[in-house]
């Protein structure tokens, strides 16, 4: 998929799971211990029941996407939106899709809607991102 030239409508799709342990490790290196996110106990007095991964993490997987996997190398992260709209959660799998709804090959910038759904297609987290890359633009 990494050397698909970005077009408007373009829609890719990429498969994801965290588990409690990347939970973990993401509150150690951000310092951000809301027990909400690690304690069992604490989560199970809240209306989420169990504990719910940082929306940070979450969102985290369109950075991986777009420098790994679409556009890939040598993208530039230039605007990420993101509303969270239903808590997600450890050990459960979800799907990131994505449209790209502009294209500047002169500019080398894509502009994509970013989605995150569950299992039963519910979305989680919506948002929009820009990007930079004009090596994609090229032709391979």
């Amino acid at each position: 998929m990494r050397h698909t030239i970005p077009v408007k409508g373009f829609q890719f799709e990429h498969a994801f799971e965290f588990s409690q342990e990347n939970v973990a490790r993401f509150a150690e290196v951000t310092g951000d211990n809301n027990p909400i996110h690690l304690n069992e106990a604490y989560a199970a007095s809240t209306p989420f029941q169990k504990p719910i991964m940082h929306g940070f993490l979450s969102g985290s997987v369109f950075s991986k996407v777009f420098g790994t996997i679409y556009p890939g190398e040598g993208t530039i992260y230039l605007e990420q939106q993101m509303i969270f709209k239903r808590p997600m959660f450890a050990g459960q799998r979800y799907h990131a899709k994505f449209t790209v709804v502009d294209a500047d090959p002169e500019k080398g910038a894509i502009t994509v809607d970013c989605v995150i759904v569950d299992e039963n297609e519910k979305v989680c987290l919506q948002g929009m991102a820009r990007l930079l890359n004009k090596s994609v633009f090229q032709t391979r």
